[in-house]
């Protein structure tokens, strides 16, 4: 008994040895660090965010911003954060202010070790939303569907402890050129903001070439102020006036027929912050795509333009008309970006069911003869006997059937449709409503993308992989059959909506709001934390 109990005695220092060491290895401090007043103030401050805990525990504590050695790092994070409002960023949210005067009232290590890690939090915080946008999308609208590519907040961190400070924060932001474009104009609407505008709100009725008086001087001046024309005391609405007004109107995607009508007035009167207001959200926009590759060949459907484009290297070799969604509910178009992958020529429409139910079940209920251009098949796709279904049973919830047009001249999708598989069933097609493409806002759709020339588009696609598109192309047509045509490379597609966009001549060109979705995200920026002097109030 005596012995064990001697035994038991001389473990008991390796006991104590191995719990203490246990006990230091999840220490915030490595064992062996110096455990001095700053280390252990970094990482009591770091511990609520695992990115920085982690990222400090693992470079033993040392300083990233706090050193005489940190000086340059210190230097280029606060001319990144003093420019954050060229970005129309929320400059608040970053706080140079604080930090400076943190850094001037510093009297201890402890106060140095937390001014380190608020160093650190400003960094990834503004890093992120200059790379990545601030504003997550789908928190403004549903139509908002596109996937923003997050970085790794601690990647990020390693890359800038062995990067050049100032180049890399310069690189962070998106590098397209409309970008920067879109930065100038910021600068610009500012400045003209600030001088007052573009002049007093027109007040006229509808003008065209050749009229004369007050009402046209007016205007000339509304023209020449926004830089349209060069200043001129005439009251004539002369040749050049009209050329003016219908450049006015092509950059602000209106039919250019000279004639200043109520739509062209209500544009003529946007204020400089109205113009603003779109430029910051269009910068937002392309943060939230910054690291998707657009490809050097992709589709781009700006949805406000009611434009569908094929871009070669930069250059648009192809553009048609469209028409969207309308503003409505779930028919609005959604924005997202994914590969286009094939074409079906003549398709036949599968009827999606909220229009089969939401549409035409209640015709069905007032004469199962009505929407005879469609076929009604049971779930196992037997044709169903309209002269036997009493249709007044169902309900949207209950309804047992499915709906098609098979390929036709006259089917919903025309002869074409061009797929990029995704999740909301959208897809670009052909129509045979041809006359909703002399609309100026073309909104009409229940989603998917109509083409003004889709024969064209397909040629286009396929110039690609064959030396004779066009005979490609209806070799499969002409079977008068539903048939795939697969794309040889899928080709990006991004759906996109930009009311405020750099034209090839430099100016920005600018579109109406036709969902609204703009306005709800300059709101939801303002609320977090984008402060605009002028749009205060």
């Amino acid at each position: 008994m005596t012995a064990r109990l001697h035994r038991h005695a001389a473990l008991c220092p390796r006991i104590i040895l191995v719990v203490l060491l246990g006990l230091l290895s999840i220490m915030p401090l490595r064992a062996g660090a110096e455990i001095s007043p700053f280390r252990q103030s970094v990482a009591e401050a770091a511990g609520d965010d695992p990115v920085l805990a982690g990222f400090y525990r693992d470079h033993d504590y040392a300083p990233v911003w706090t050193s005489a050695a940190d000086a340059a790092r210190r230097a280029a994070l606060f001319i990144a954060l003093d420019h954050a409002g060229d970005h129309g960023l929320p400059v608040s949210k970053y706080g140079a202010d604080q930090l400076r005067e943190a850094f001037a009232r510093m009297t201890s290590e402890r106060q140095r070790g937390r001014l380190e890690v608020a160093l650190s939090r400003a960094f990834l915080a503004y890093a992120h939303d200059v790379q990545t946008g601030f504003i997550k999308p789908a928190s403004v609208d549903p139509g908002l569907v596109r996937a923003v590519p997050e970085r790794d907040l601690r990647a990020m961190l390693e890359q800038f402890l062995s990067a050049e400070p100032h180049g890399f924060f310069r690189a962070l932001p998106p590098q397209v050129p409309q970008y920067a474009q879109l930065m100038k104009a910021r600068l610009d609407l500012e400045r003209a903001a600030a001088a007052g505008g573009w002049g007093p709100a027109l007040r006229i009725g509808k003008l065209e070439p050749g009229a004369e008086g007050a009402q046209v001087a007016a205007l000339r001046d509304k023209l020449v102020a926004l830089g349209y024309l060069r200043a001129s005391a005439s009251q004539t609405y002369d040749g050049a006036l009209q050329k003016a007004v219908q450049r006015f109107q092509l950059d602000n995607g209106m039919e250019a027929d000279g004639v200043v009508g109520e739509g062209t007035v209500e544009e003529l009167n946007r204020t400089p912050v109205e113009r603003l207001k779109s430029v910051l959200v269009a910068m937002e926009r392309l943060r939230w795509m910054n690291g998707i590759p657009l490809g050097q060949r992709h589709i781009w459907v700006n949805l406000p333009d009611f434009t569908a484009k094929i871009v070669d290297d930069g250059k648009v070799t192809f553009e048609t008309v469209t028409v969207v969604g309308m503003n409505q509910g779930d028919r609005r178009s959604p924005e997202f970006s994914d590969q286009m992958e094939f074409m079906v020529i003549n398709p036949t429409w599968n009827v999606p069911r909220s229009i089969a139910t939401k549409e035409y079940l209640p015709m069905l209920q007032k004469d199962p003869n009505s929407v005879r251009h469609l076929r009604i098949t049971d779930r196992r796709g037997r044709p169903v006997d309209r002269e036997t279904v009493d249709f007044t049973q169902f309900t949207p919830g209950n309804f047992p059937f499915a709906m098609s047009q098979p390929p036709s001249g006259d089917n919903a999708l025309g002869l074409v449709k061009f797929m990029f598989p995704n999740p909301y069933n959208i897809y670009l097609h052909d129509t045979p409503s041809k006359s909703l493409f002399k609309r100026e806002v073309r909104a009409f759709s229940h989603g998917c993308i109509r083409l003004g020339s889709p024969f064209d588009f397909a040629y286009t696609l396929l110039a690609r992989q064959s030396d004779d598109p066009v005979g490609l192309f209806k070799s499969y047509l002409q079977t008068g059959r539903e048939s795939t045509l697969p794309l040889d490379r899928p080709v990006p597609v991004h759906l996109v909506y930009f009311t405020a966009w750099p034209s090839a001549k430099g100016r920005i060109d600018y579109r109406r709001d036709v969902y609204g979705r703009d306005g709800r995200i300059f709101e939801a920026m303002r609320e977090a934390g984008l402060e605009l002097a002028e749009v205060q109030g």
